[in-house]
Formats: C-alpha cells, sequence, structure tokens
C-alpha cells in the first residue's frame, strides 16, 4: 500500500454501506475519519466496527463526504458547506443533475461542492455490511461543473484513488443518462420479473436455475431507496423503458403465431440483438477481452472449492471468473469458471486427470 494522497481529516455524513466502506478504507490507510448519522444506534455501529470516530466540536475536515438518501442530499450538503467553510465536499447519490440544481437554488457556495458517484455496492445496506474493498476497482465518477476549478476538487479525486477506485469524469447530464441504462433500468426489469414469482406455483420455482437468480439478484434491493432514486432520474428511466418496450413489443408479436413466416426470424434478430449488446460490456479490468467458461461438478463437502481453485493454480490457468449453482435434490454443486479460451482443452484434460468431473 503506497502512501494516501489525503491528508486528512475526513467527515462522513450518512453511515450506511457506501458511507462505512468509505470509513474503513479510509482508516486502513491511516487517515484520520470522522463520522456523523442522524441514527444513533447506526453511528455506535459503525465506530465500534472502526470506520472512524464521532464528530466534536472543533473539527476541521479537508474533505466531506455526503452519504445520505437522494432525497435529502442537497440540503445536508448545502448544510455541510455552511458549517465547514474551509472544507470541500461531495455526495455520493446515484443521481446528480437534481442535487446539482437545487443547491443552486439554494445559493450554495457550489464553488466548494462536486458531486460523485462510486458504481460499487451490495443488495444489503446499513453499516455492517460495510467493507474496506468496496470500491476496489470499481468506477467513480466525479460530475464536474463550471463553478468549481479542477484544483478544488482534487481531494476528491485523491479519495477516490486512495480508495482504489477508478476515477471517471463525466458531466452530470452524462452521468444521470448512463446509470439511468446501466443501473436504474436494470433495477426496475430485475424488480418485475421478481414479481412474476410471487404468484408462480413451488413446482415452477424449483425448476429455477442460476439465469433466473442473475436477473433477480438486484430485485432484493431496499425499496425505500429506489422509490427515491427512480423519482430523481425519472426523465431518463422513462424513456428507456419506452424503448424497452418497443423491444417487448416487437418479441410479443413476433411470438404470436411461430408460424407465421417472418416469425422466427424476428425472434433470431432479436435475440442477436442481445448477444451485441452483451458483447459491448466491457470485461475483467475494463478490457473488451472474452474468456471461456467450463462447468465442473463439486461434491458438497468441505474444502472441495479450495481443491478445485488450488488445482486450477497449480496448472498454471489464471480463473477469471467464478460462479457456482447448487444442483436441486443433489449433493452436488456446479463451479462455472471462465478462463482464456486457449487454456480450455488443456484445463478440461488435466481437472478430468485429477478426478474431476466436466458437466458437458
Amino acid at each position: 500500500m503506497g502512501e494516501s494522497r489525503l491528508v486528512g481529516p475526513v467527515r462522513i455524513v450518512g453511515v450506511g454501506l457506501l458511507g462505512t466502506s468509505i470509513g474503513l478504507g479510509l482508516r486502513g490507510r491511516k487517515i484520520e475519519t470522522i463520522l456523523a448519522d442522524a441514527s444513533p444506534t447506526n453511528l455506535r455501529i459503525a465506530i465500534d466496527y472502526g470506520a472512524g470516530r464521532a464528530a466534536k466540536d472543533g473539527d476541521l475536515p479537508q474533505l466531506i463526504v455526503v452519504c445520505v438518501p437522494p432525497d435529502v442530499t442537497a440540503e445536508i450538503v448545502a448544510r455541510e458547506l455552511e458549517a465547514y467553510p474551509g472544507a470541500i465536499v461531495t455526495d455520493v447519490a446515484s443521481v446528480k443533475l437534481a442535487p446539482l440544481a437545487e443547491l443552486r437554488e439554494r445559493g450554495a457556495d457550489i464553488s466548494r461542492y462536486i458531486g460523485s458517484h462510486p458504481l460499487a455496492g451490495r443488495e444489503k445496506g446499513g453499516p455492517l455490511s460495510g467493507r474496506a474493498d468496496l470500491f476496489i476497482g470499481r468506477p467513480w465518477v466525479v460530475a464536474a461543473h463550471d463553478a468549481i476549478s479542477y484544483q478544488q476538487a482534487g481531494a476528491i479525486d485523491d479519495l477516490i484513488l486512495d480508495l482504489g477506485a477508478i476515477l471517471v469524469e463525466m458531466t452530470p447530464e452524462e452521468h444521470d443518462l448512463g446509470v439511468a441504462l446501466v443501473s436504474h433500468v436494470p433495477q426496475v426489469i430485475s424488480t418485475l420479473m421478481a414479481r412474476r414469482l410471487t404468484g408462480a406455483a413451488h413446482s415452477s420455482l424449483n425448476l429455477a436455475g442460476q439465469g433466473l437468480r442473475d436477473v433477480t439478484r438486484v430485485a432484493a434491493s431496499d425499496p425505500d431507496l429506489w422509490v427515491q432514486i427512480l423519482g430523481a432520474n425519472a426523465g431518463p428511466v422513462r424513456d428507456v423503458l419506452l424503448a424497452y418496450r418497443d423491444d417487448l413489443d416487437r418479441f410479443i408479436d413476433a411470438l404470436e403465431d411461430p408460424a407465421v413466416p417472418g416469425s422466427q426470424r424476428k425472434v433470431a434478430e432479436e435475440l442477436a440483438g442481445g448477444n451485441a449488446g452483451v458483447a459491448r460490456l466491457p470485461g475483467k479490468h475494463g478490457q473488451d477481452r472474452r474468456f471461456s467458461s467450463m462447468v465442473v461438478m463439486v461434491n458438497d463437502q468441505p474444502g472441495q472449492i479450495a481443491r478445485l481453485l488450488n488445482d486450477i493454480g497449480e496448472l498454471g490457468v489464471n480463473l477469471e471468473d467464478l460462479r457456482l449453482e447448487h444442483s436441486p435434490g443433489a449433493q452436488i454443486g456446479l463451479a462455472e469458471i471462465s478462463v482464456l479460451p486457449e487454456a480450455v482443452i488443456c484445463l478440461t484434460e488435466e481437472l478430468a486427470t485429477r478426478g474431476w468431473r466436466i458437466a458437458g
């Protein structure tokens, strides 16, 4: 771990998942961290967890990070700007245009404010979910505006780099359009798919595999938070959903009578379009390089995953990704591992000689 860029202290307002994780990451770099939260219980938990100390009179933070729900972000940022005139203030809300516009309306000193947004999180919130490594390798957007200089905003860049995140510069408008597509609409689609399960027969749910779990994973997110996020970014989200509705209508029309000439071609074109979209997603470390997958059957016994990973390492193959799926009604699991395409044949043969069963 190199020398920290930030000097500190850093004041964190709101010690949920993101606030606590920021505190833990900074404390790991020996940066003084000051915590504040409207909930005394959450504050006590975050302090006990090691994310920082309680605020006190006379604190003079270098940087303030506001980690509160979107509907009160601008209010808290304005309060912090007024209370600490020597500090730079940022927030981590998942929308950037609305807080900036409200701060301008309030007449706040936005020459010391710039919004940011780490694209990192978990389905569960609260200080107990905090992790010091939450931001490592994750994009963290800085949404610049013309009222703050690059030099003044330098502390926010230092924060991002100290936490191991990847700094991404965007305008507030670009950010809100981007997250509508890659974060907010996927939440809506995941939620609506999960709603289909509420009335499903248990016999159908017992057939669920990893695909359904992947699609519905984020449906377990906090509804109260997402009501605020979607409301604050309603315009861009609605635009993407309208286009998505057009896609659904085309698919539905094509399936109305699959025997009609051209129907199967239309379905194939929609599926191929999905393939093309997935291919545009950045891979490991933001690279475009694609990996090949293979599925290894793993007995449901202690130490089996560790043995598999150790064998892969001994064979000199770098594991690019790993997913686990349980086989219903059987004492085995399926480990889907991703490796470079040129390693698949050799790895398959070598694992088989070590007693591993390769599915398919």
